[in-house]
């Protein structure tokens, strides 16, 4: 099992490498999930690639963020030198990114971050077979939920194995980005999840605020089911701390065991919120898995100044090689060297003379041989051939040795060739702009009456979870079963007898909200749920490609941008209601009710109130899972411009309204009035960083 260490830094970067790191994981430039992070300049990209191969150690390049139009030709030139400087892999979230990848630098691998929200065997097959070497599970999936994956996946899985925990299923979080424009599905999360809380009438505290999660006590376990490789969390981290938790996980995986008291203890001290927690690997969610860590926080003086030491303080990683010296009368002397790796280098030297006093024995051979301080080698076997009597300096054999040993380094840390293509052909445009249809996501049953159908939405989608409520017979609308954005594997058999119900009752298309969904979903006709990121016009064109008949855009996304898009199938955007936060695998109102009460069940109305007053709507989604809306409804039926963005459907997504309130604003849209006392734009134009 590969150990990936966190490099937010080239400090960071060393303390992993003489740590005991098999890989390690860093951002260059802008695209990046951790943009705030000191990352890694252009130039120093490739140095630290050198550092990084000579010592035996993979680095991935994450570019793991969503990417608009104007960025994808900065990401494009990213790509390539990635390439040309020898990166291992290279970290991705946008399919778009993914799809252009594949089609400049063919042979760079790329890794599908955990911002893809895949968690599923389908999930991984389905990436593996668009060129995903690698697949990054979500951090909320159990035991045997990894287990399964990892004994029938096609390409290895990456699971985190120790760090921070995000209260949302990752890439599925607006909340930084609605709440301050600071999107973490651009690299810059603001953290509100740590931030203080009231669930209900339940008192102040951090209910969003996890701890951190650790795998340690579960070694063996990982590496007998298949992982192939642990991630540790943190390049916001500093190197001390990063030093600390490789040395240990490496000791773990080594030995194949599980941590001391000490290491346990240490691994607390470097960093922790109240402590650690397994509950995710465990699959027992609820309230023992949070805590919080003050800003005062003491630092382990003590222990840091040790991990300090240990890459500041000379060479700690070193290579193994076997040397062959060959010194025999009458021919010049040579010196091969071999990595394990299988590197071979060879050089000559002097022709030795006749010893007028003192011959070359073969353990001075050797002691001089031996002597490689000052280089990351060091000699597991030393093999001499030699005639005696014969002399050669000292300094002659330092030279044999020094040249070999430069040779080898450049050998190790020579980039591999690959191909570089040009770009693609522009994505093409669906040809005219189609007048904006109107359609409506309901959540529940109730809000669908005779008064909104009047109204004949073009499309009315449905939670698949809540298809018993529904009356799917109108000829005023087309249905839509909306998938969930999570399903695991354990939960596809509930999720196709849905799909059953569904499709008895003569609904015949379905909303797919990860790539995972459509083989279960296959015979049905399929749109994308908005829960898929789509951010540029490469992602359009690479999910038309799936099959899929029309596609929701990111929420995250100004009307300059989806106006600019080029659209190559039908696109939609959500232009009145409440847009979703967060996705939670802890279930919120389970946390803070623990279930005990039937009147204040899930299908009640619960809600998070911040430190300011605002109120933030909890909804029971599919899974026992949450889902946090804004605080505020998003409303733009008195701002045209949505209607100048090249939109086929316009989405008014119904969460909290009422029966009344639904009919009366999609009567607004299609005639005007009904403006809430209290809206907001969203993000339709201020967008995000």
């Amino acid at each position: 099992m590969e150990l990936l260490a966190p490099a937010g830094h080239w400090d960071a970067m060393a303390a992993a490498v003489q740590n005991g790191a098999d890989a390690v994981y860093l951002g260059c430039g802008a695209w990046n999930a951790r943009r705030s992070a000191k990352n890694f300049s252009d130039e120093e990209l490739p140095e630290a690639v050198r550092y990084c191969h000579l010592r035996g150690v993979k680095v991935y390049l994450t570019l793991n963020t969503l990417l608009s139009d104007r960025e994808l030709p900065q990401a494009a030139d990213a790509l390539r030198r990635a390439s040309r400087c020898g990166v291992d892999a290279v970290i991705v979230q946008d399919w778009g990114l993914a799809a252009l990848a594949r089609q400049i630098v063919p042979d760079l691998p790329l890794h599908g971050s955990t911002q893809m929200t895949v968690h599923s065997l389908a999930g991984v097959e389905a990436a593996a077979a668009l060129g995903i070497r690698c697949v990054v599970l979500g951090r909320e999936l159990d035991r045997e939920n990894i287990r399964l994956i990892c004994e029938n996946s096609p390409v290895p899985i990456e699971i985190f194995g120790h760090g921070a925990l995000c209260m949302c299923w990752s890439g599925q979080c607006a909340m930084s980005a609605l709440i301050g424009g600071r999107s973490g599905n651009r690299g810059l999360c603001a953290q509100p999840c740590r931030l203080p809380y009231r669930m209900d009438s339940e008192k102040m505290g951090r209910p969003l605020s996890l701890k951190d999660s650790c795998l340690a006590g579960h070694i063996p376990e990982l590496m007998d089911m298949g992982v192939s490789i642990l991630k540790l969390e943190g390049r916001m981290k500093r190197a001390e701390y990063v030093a600390v938790v490789t040395r240990i996980y490496a000791g773990l995986i080594r030995e194949k065991r599980t941590p001391t008291s000490d290491e346990m203890q240490q691994l607390t001290l470097a960093f922790s919120r109240d402590g650690f927690t397994d509950g995710y690997w465990q699959g027992k969610t609820g309230p023992h898995m949070f805590g919080f860590r003050p800003e005062n926080a003491a630092e382990p003086s003590e222990l840091f100044r040790d991990a300090r030491n240990s890459y500041t303080q000379g060479e700690r990683r070193t290579v193994p090689v076997t040397v062959s010296a060959v010194v025999l009368a009458d021919r010049p002397a040579s010196l091969t060297v071999n990595d394990a790796e299988g590197h071979s280098v060879c050089a000559e030297g002097p022709v030795p003379e006749p010893a007028r006093t003192r011959p070359l024995t073969e353990d001075d051979l050797r002691v001089r041989l031996n002597k490689m301080g000052g280089t990351v080698f060091r000699a597991s076997e030393i093999f001499v051939t030699m005639d005696n009597g014969l002399s050669l300096s000292a300094s002659a054999v330092n030279s044999l040795r020094r040249a070999a040993l430069d040779w080898l380094s450049a050998l190790r840390s020579e980039p591999s060739q690959r191909r570089e293509l040009p770009d693609p052909q522009p994505v093409e445009a669906s040809t005219g702009s189609p007048e904006l249809a109107l359609t409506v996501s309901l959540s529940s049953g109730r809000q669908l009456t005779s008064a909104l159908l009047e109204l004949e939405p073009d499309i009315t989608y449905f939670p698949v979870e809540r298809v018993e409520e529904f009356d799917l017979s109108s000829r005023s609308t087309t249905f839509c079963a909306v998938l969930p954005r999570v399903c695991t594997d354990s939960e596809l058999p509930a999720l196709a007898a849905l799909l059953q119900q569904v499709r008895k009752k003569g609904c015949t298309s379905a909303a797919v909200q990860n790539i995972g969904q459509l083989k279960i979903a296959e015979d049905f006709i399929l749109r994308g749920g908005f829960a898929l990121n789509i951010f540029n016009s490469r992602s359009l064109q690479e999910i038309k490609s799936w099959g899929l008949t029309s596609a929701a855009l990111s929420c995250e996304l100004r009307y300059q941008q989806i106006r600019d898009l080029c659209k190559p199938l039908p696109c939609e955007a959500v232009i009145y209601g409440r847009l979703p936060l967060m996705l939670t695998e802890n279930c919120l109102i389970s946390n803070a009710l623990t279930c005990r009460d039937k009147n204040r069940s899930c299908g009640s109305l619960h809600s998070l109130t911040d430190r300011r007053g605002e109120v933030f709507p909890v909804l029971s989604v599919f899974g026992c899972r949450s889902e946090i809306e804004n605080s505020q409804i998003m409303y733009l039926a008195d701002k045209p411009d949505y209607l100048r963005c090249g939109l086929a459907y316009g989405c008014l997504r119904f969460t909290t309204e009422s029966p009344e309130e639904c009919a009366a604003v999609l009567r607004a849209y299609r005639e005007g009035g009904c403006k809430p006392k209290v809206f907001t734009r969203g993000l339709f134009y201020r967008g995000v960083e």
